[in-house]
């Protein structure tokens, strides 16, 4: 769990799956004065070792290649793009699931029986088997319902996954007081220019 996913309350369930997704910050706004600087987490692989060392979720000594990073690159992408849809649409989307489903074969998960019940493991046993716990979250999040809740900003310039904490789960952007005021400026000023 990341400094970011505790600051903004994401369950412990989905806080690899956020952070994952957040990895890349394409946000393109002004706040305060200030360009908000956009990156990538994941562009190099030794950036992705990084960022699964900092969750506990590399192999000691695994070496991660470019192939790899081109599939968790992948991976990132189409869950970025299955959260972009309304979750009441996302299992509809024929295309999106597909895509994502295509991503998801290179991350295969196995049951396995312990103690405590029973948990999702890595079928891989090299640098990406970190992300299967981040492919297992997903799964997790879509059978508790907790998936709907995880979203991505409305706002074209900010598109930054958030979850929703509201008690009808409709919130629209990662904050009402920075992209939802953003939002409905820009939509008051559009209907007095309509109007004058």
């Amino acid at each position: 769990m990341s400094r970011l996913s505790r600051k903004f309350n994401v369950p412990d369930e989905l806080a690899n799956l956020y952070d994952f997704a957040n990895s890349l910050d394409v946000r393109r706004f002004t706040h305060h004065g200030v360009q908000h600087p956009q990156s990538d987490e994941l562009m190099e692989p030794r950036g992705l070792g990084a960022w699964l060392s900092e969750r506990g979720l590399s192999r000691s000594g695994a070496k991660v290649t470019r192939e790899m990073l081109g599939a968790a690159l992948q991976l990132r992408t189409d869950i970025r793009v299955y959260l972009e849809c309304d979750p009441a649409e996302r299992r509809k989307n024929e295309r999106v699931v597909g895509l994502l489903d295509e991503a998801l074969e290179r991350f295969p998960l196995i049951v396995q029986a312990g103690r405590d019940g029973f948990t999702l493991r890595a079928c891989r046993d090299d640098a990406l088997a970190g992300l299967s716990a981040v492919v297992a979250e997903l799964y997790n999040g879509s059978t508790s319902g907790t998936l709907d809740r995880l979203k991505m900003c409305a706002a074209e310039e900010c598109r930054r996954v958030f979850f929703d904490r509201s008690k009808p789960a409709t919130r629209r952007w990662c904050m009402s007081t920075l992209c939802g005021n953003r939002m409905k400026t820009r939509a008051y000023r559009a209907r007095r220019r309509a109007a004058d």
